[in-house]
């Protein structure tokens, strides 16, 4: 298969090499044509292993060249979460825009990175929460900045970046008010062991 994928690529430079960048690109233009319905599951796991091991840009070409130009869905410069006592997850799969605008009255606003779409490197979060919790569940490349969130009788809960060695995809900015609520950001390992503490 290999070879036959190897060929098309619409005019791309094919024997020019692909950084982790442009892998990580395809593999996310795969998982959400399956999640549509265009791809097989056998079908995804042949051409994410192919993509993971690409060298080339003609190679990831071909993983693409029988989907549709907008397979990846459009990344919309800005995305608005309105709520009331209720909870709005945002998870698998989910294009991370550039700017995202949260307004939620006592509910739960969660943001789970893990397998998220990320084509900007930074989100701006515009964040009126009152009575609630906003949580990010981050991945290796993730960072989140509250600097300029205003707080008020409220708590912050993330860990500093610090260094550990993976180049930041995604820098998220967490800005605007948060009133008698929470905004907690973790890895999805952290969230699951605080779950099954008593």
């Amino acid at each position: 298969m290999s070879g036959e994928l190897a060929r098309g690529g619409g005019g791309a430079p094919v024997g020019l090499r692909a950084s982790h960048a442009d892998r990580e690109r395809v593999v996310d233009t795969l998982r959400i044509a399956a999640g549509d319905g265009r791809l097989t599951a056998e079908e995804l796991d042949e051409r994410l292993e192919v993509a993971l091991s690409a060298r080339t840009l003609g190679e990831l070409a071909g993983l693409t060249a029988d989907l549709p130009a907008d397979a990846a869905g459009e990344v919309k410069d800005v995305v608005r979460i309105e709520q009331q006592g209720g909870s709005a997850v945002r998870g698998d799969g989910w294009a991370v825009p550039r700017r995202l605008e949260v307004q939620s009255s006592w509910g739960d606003v969660t943001l789970d990175f893990t397998d998220a779409v990320i084509t900007y490197d930074t989100l701006h979060v515009d964040l009126d929460m009152r009575g609630g919790t906003l949580r990010l569940v981050t991945r290796p490349g993730v960072v989140v900045e509250t600097d300029s969130l205003v707080v008020e009788y409220a708590q912050v809960k993330t860990r500093p970046a610090g260094d550990s060695g993976t180049p930041v995809v995604l820098r998220v900015e967490v800005g605007g008010r948060l009133r008698y609520g929470k905004v907690v950001a973790r890895g999805r390992r952290g969230f699951l062991r605080r779950s099954r503490t008593p």
